[in-house]
């Protein structure tokens, strides 16, 4: 670790590709705490209980109640519920049309920012690959140019540059692609679940 640690130093050959892909995880981790909060927080966070109290204000035909209840709510699903409701009594048509409006204006909120998250584990992947093949231009230059007695050092350091940003590219890259993956998975659980609740409730005012 302190090895590596030293490889951030100006002093250190390839310190440019170890700022980079620092700076880069750090953008893509800003990017991922966004997500988490919007999507496993705000847009997660009390589902169950929601759609319990919606569902029965909706069955006993409550619906002034369900539509102040839905509205209060910053729910994604609650939206959609909402404008269900609000047009309950203009046919199935109009329910439909006011549901497929806003989910269109929701869905894509669930899943804005994943993809440059997994951008920038790719592109902590590829620096630490432009690191391990500067690091053996390095090398190679050392043992066609240096003295015999520089050689040894030159050498080291020259594979202390290729391992040292392969492992920090890594070390990016695969966190930042397991927080891809479960970003993925629940914004697409939120997703089919606007779906299927919202198509029946559409079938039970119909």
């Amino acid at each position: 670790m302190g090895k590596m640690l030293q490889s951030f130093s100006p002093e250190s050959d390839g310190w440019q590709f170890m700022w980079i892909i620092l700076v880069v995880f750090i953008i893509g981790l800003g990017f991922s705490i966004e997500r988490i909060i919007y999507i496993m927080l705000k847009s997660s966070s009390g589902r169950a209980d929601f759609l319990k109290k919606f569902g029965q204000l909706v069955s006993s035909q409550q619906y002034d109640q369900a539509l102040s209840f839905a509205e209060k709510s910053k729910l994604p699903i609650a939206k959609v519920m909402a404008a269900i409701v609000a047009n309950h009594d203009k046919g199935r048509d109009a329910m439909v049309n006011a549901s497929d409006a806003v989910f269109l204006t929701e869905a894509p909120r669930l899943t804005r920012y994943v993809s440059i998250i997994s951008v920038m584990a790719s592109i902590s992947t590829l620096l630490g690959l432009m690191g391990t093949i500067y690091g053996l231009i390095f090398t190679f230059d050392a043992v066609a140019n240096k003295p015999a007695a520089e050689r040894p050092k030159a050498l080291a350091d020259g594979i202390a540059i290729a391992m040292g940003t392969t492992l920090l590219g890594l070390l990016s890259a695969v966190p930042l692609l397991v927080i891809v993956g479960l970003l993925n998975m629940n914004s697409e659980r939120l997703i089919q679940e606007m779906e299927e609740k919202g198509l029946k409730i559409i079938n039970s005012l119909s």
